[in-house]
């Protein structure tokens, strides 16, 4: 059984050159640490650290018996800190502009640090985790076995830093922002022919609307009721900032100095970030890393597919476990 813990790590420095303290919230399941192999979680923008158990956003991948087996890993979950998991306030991020997915990898290894960690099995994560995934190996080339970044990219694409922009303006502007900004999100991170499937343009009579119109106001006002949107508004943030210093020559340098075998997964259909990029990245560093594989989830559904098509994604992950 997990259990909410706290980590607070001060004065950080940032971009900007002003320093933060930072308080945020971690869960270890399966194995206790430093007694089997450490596989770190990372989660996606709405996500949290709870990982595994009957509310675990994953637990269909992380458990006893299950891919990521708890009877042989510790498996590691951060929050995000300013994700608002914790339900306190004065944790949440007020300059939420002034960080980036690198600063959170640096968080994320002074807190490893104090945790006494300095040698990872595995980091695993989809969309904005598997992007923090990736910001953690370049700090880090030679502690992380095997890195897996799952529907995401190591740089943010023209498409993404665009569509945050537009959801930051939602957020910054609505009357009722998290619930719009939502929705739009929805759209991103499916595609029209799964919302076609899933509808087929269904109306529904008693409400007086189309069934993707409810579909879509029900993750708005769910959103709305478990997050804050000083959180979402980082969250979203962070998106923009993923890979801001890497070039296509420091790309090289790291996957000349890494150990880490890559093994870079990527959703046929997804918009948000699309397989193209994940492609373009294996194509860039297979020269310079020894071992570095790209594989694909075939999906109708787009982005979220790697939530949702977990039989594909446990098989593309066995042999690795």
């Amino acid at each position: 059984m997990s259990r909410l813990q706290e980590i607070t790590i001060t004065n950080h420095t940032l971009p900007n050159g002003s320093t933060h303290t930072f308080h945020f919230t971690y869960q270890v399941v399966g194995q206790p640490l430093h007694s089997a192999p450490i596989v770190l979680v990372n989660h996606a923008l709405t996500g949290n650290s709870q990982v595994a158990g009957d509310d675990g956003w994953w637990n269909s991948l992380v458990g006893y018996d299950k891919v990521i087996d708890l009877n042989r890993y510790t498996v590691l979950a951060f929050d995000i800190p300013g994700n608002g998991f914790n339900q306190q306030e004065a944790h949440l991020i007020q300059d939420y502009k002034a960080l980036t997915t690198k600063v959170i990898a640096e968080v994320f290894w002074k807190a490893l640090d104090r945790l006494q960690i300095n040698r990872l099995y595995a980091v695993i994560g989809g969309s904005l985790g598997g992007s923090i995934a990736w910001e953690l190996a370049f700090l880090r080339p030679k502690a992380i076995d095997h890195l897996i970044p799952i529907a995401t990219s190591c740089k943010a694409s023209d498409w993404l830093i665009g569509n945050a922009l537009v959801q930051d303006s939602i957020l910054n502007n609505s009357s009722q922002p998290i619930e719009d900004a939502r929705m739009h999100a929805m759209l991103l991170y499916r595609t029209p022919a799964s919302l076609q499937q899933k509808f087929a343009n269904g109306y529904k009579e008693s409400e007086n609307q189309y069934a993707i119109e409810s579909w879509l106001k029900y993750h708005g006002q769910a959103l709305e009721s478990r997050f804050k949107l000083q959180a979402y508004k980082l969250m979203n943030h962070l998106l923009k900032t993923i890979g801001q210093e890497q070039t296509q020559d420091s790309l090289k340098t790291f996957a000349q100095q890494t150990s880490a075998h890559i093994h870079c997964i990527a959703v046929d259909t997804d918009y948000m970030f699309t397989k193209e990029e994940q492609e373009q990245t294996v194509e860039l560093l297979k020269d310079c890393c020894k071992h570095i594989t790209y594989q694909e989830i075939q999906s109708i559904h787009g982005h979220d597919a790697f939530l949702i098509e977990y039989e594909q994604l446990n098989n593309l992950l066995k042999p690795l476990y």
